[in-house]
C-alpha cells in the first residue's frame, strides 16, 4: 500500500509584509487556508502535523476544521530553519543568502531535518500524513524525495497553502507526485513566491 505525504506551506500571517516573524493569519491567509481545507476534506487523513508557530497551527485548525475526528499535533521538526550552508558545488549567486544566518543557525537546521526526515520520510504502508510547514522545510523533503544535491532546496518555493504530495510505493522511493499545485487558490490568494506565474 502506498504512503501518502501531503505538504503545505501556512498561509499568508498579518503584517508578515512588515518584518514580523510570526503571527496570527491575515483574512488573505484565512481564506487560503480554508481553500486548502475544502481541496484535501476528502482525503483519508491519519495524521495532521504543523510548525509551532501560530500562522502553521492557525492553518493546521482550520484543515482540522473540516475534519473533526483528527486533532492537529504541532511538531518542532517543523519549525522554519536553515537546512543547510554554502556547498562547495553550489552556484556563488546563493551565497549572500547565507550572510545574515550563524553556523550555530545552520548546524540546528540540519540537524532538525535529519531528524524530521527519519520521522516523516519513513514508509508507513497506507498512511496519508499532513504536514503543515513552511517554505524551506517543503523544499528540503521535495530535495530528499528527488535526490537532488543539498543546495537545491534554495531553488525550490511553495506559495502559501500550495499543495505538495510525495507518495512512496511498496519497494520503490519516494516521488514527487505533485509540487506547489495552486488549482484550488484563485490568482488574486496565489501569495509567497518569489516570481508569480503567468498562468
Amino acid at each position: 500500500m502506498t504512503h501518502y505525504l501531503y505538504l503545505v506551506r501556512h498561509g499568508e500571517h498579518l503584517d508578515a509584509e512588515h518584518g514580523l516573524e510570526d503571527g496570527p493569519l491575515s483574512p488573505r491567509g484565512r481564506r487560503q487556508a480554508e481553500l486548502i481545507a475544502d481541496r484535501l476534506s476528502g482525503v483519508p487523513l491519519s495524521a495532521v502535523w504543523h510548525s509551532p508557530l501560530e500562522r502553521a497551527a492557525e492553518t493546521a485548525r482550520t484543515v482540522a476544521g473540516r475534519m473533526p475526528a483528527i486533532e492537529p499535533e504541532p511538531s518542532s521538526l517543523l519549525f522554519d530553519c536553515i537546512p543547510t550552508g554554502p556547498e562547495p558545488d553550489m552556484p556563488s549567486v546563493y551565497e549572500p543568502f547565507f550572510g545574515s544566518f550563524t553556523e550555530a543557525d545552520i548546524d540546528a537546521g540540519r540537524a532538525q531535518m535529519d531528524d524530521a526526515v527519519a520521522e516523516f520520510l519513513v514508509r508507513k504502508p497506507g498512511t496519508h500524513e499532513l504536514l503543515i510547514t513552511h517554505n524551506f522545510v517543503i523544499a528540503w523533503f521535495v530535495r530528499e524525495a528527488l535526490d537532488a544535491p543539498n543546495w537545491r532546496w534554495l531553488t525550490i518555493n511553495q506559495a502559501h497553502c500550495g499543495l505538495t504530495v510525495l507518495a512512496q510505493r511498496p519497494g520503490r522511493p519516494w516521488t514527487v507526485v505533485t509540487h506547489n499545485d495552486l488549482a484550488h487558490l484563485p490568482r488574486e490568494l496565489r501569495t509567497g513566491l518569489p516570481e508569480v506565474p503567468p498562468v
